[in-house]
């Protein structure tokens, strides 16, 4: 899926945060994914180095169905494309800007999204056929850099920063206003051995943060 296409659905979604599980379990896979949809989220992704992803990637793939989308975090080979495939994965994310892996993401009809901290490596993304841009990690990339970027980038390009983003409305729309579409949720939303209760409790604050956000 190039980055017009991803827009257009992109733009349909009303809660464009995909969900980070780095370290979930398949013995937590459907539980964690039937309570995030429970809180409007529907993209979710896990990480390679987490237990037995492939097994949480099917389970959560079974889980959310039609109501949203699953995959992986962390990809790094054009191999392990091929098993988020197997798995019923939809989804290849990455933290780092590699051609191989985006072609062979769209050969297989995958959402691609790499991660890139440069105009350079957005550009060369995006020629590869990336679905998204991924802008890692945002600790490192601010609201003014994002301005930059989107100065000189596709405007439907879609860019989502990834990496210390709060429940902050205020955080958000700084980055926002600056042209971001949405974020990547690690830590601040997900731990391994997390309850669900805590995790309904996480994602409904940033579903709110998210909304206070996208007001004028």
């Amino acid at each position: 899926m190039n980055y017009l296409s991803f827009a257009s659905r992109w733009q349909q979604c009303s809660l464009p945060l995909i969900a980070i599980l780095r370290g979930v379990t398949p013995e937590e896979a459907q539980g964690v994914a039937e309570t995030l949809l429970e809180c409007g989220f529907t993209y979710l992704e896990v990480p390679l180095n987490s237990p037995q992803p492939f097994e949480s990637i099917a389970i959560m793939a079974k889980t959310v169905g039609s109501r949203g989308f699953v995959g992986a975090g962390t990809v790094l080979t054009e191999h392990q494309v091929h098993q988020v495939a197997d798995a019923g994965g939809q989804l290849i994310i990455s933290p780092n800007m590699d051609s191989s892996v985006i072609r062979a993401s769209g050969e297989l009809g995958l959402t691609s999204l790499p991660g890139i901290a440069t105009p350079s490596e957005a550009f060369t993304a995006l020629r590869a056929g990336a679905s998204a841009l991924k802008l890692f990690p945002a600790e490192l990339i601010t609201p003014a850099i994002v301005k930059a970027m989107r100065a000189v980038l596709p405007a439907e390009a879609v860019c989502l920063p990834v990496g210390g983003i709060h429940p902050d409305a205020e955080q958000m729309r700084s980055y926002r206003q600056s042209g971001a579409r949405g974020f990547g949720l690690g830590g601040g939303l997900y731990q391994p051995g997390i309850s669900l209760t805590t995790l309904r409790e996480r994602a409904k604050a940033y579903h709110d943060a998210w909304h206070q956000a996208d007001k004028k």
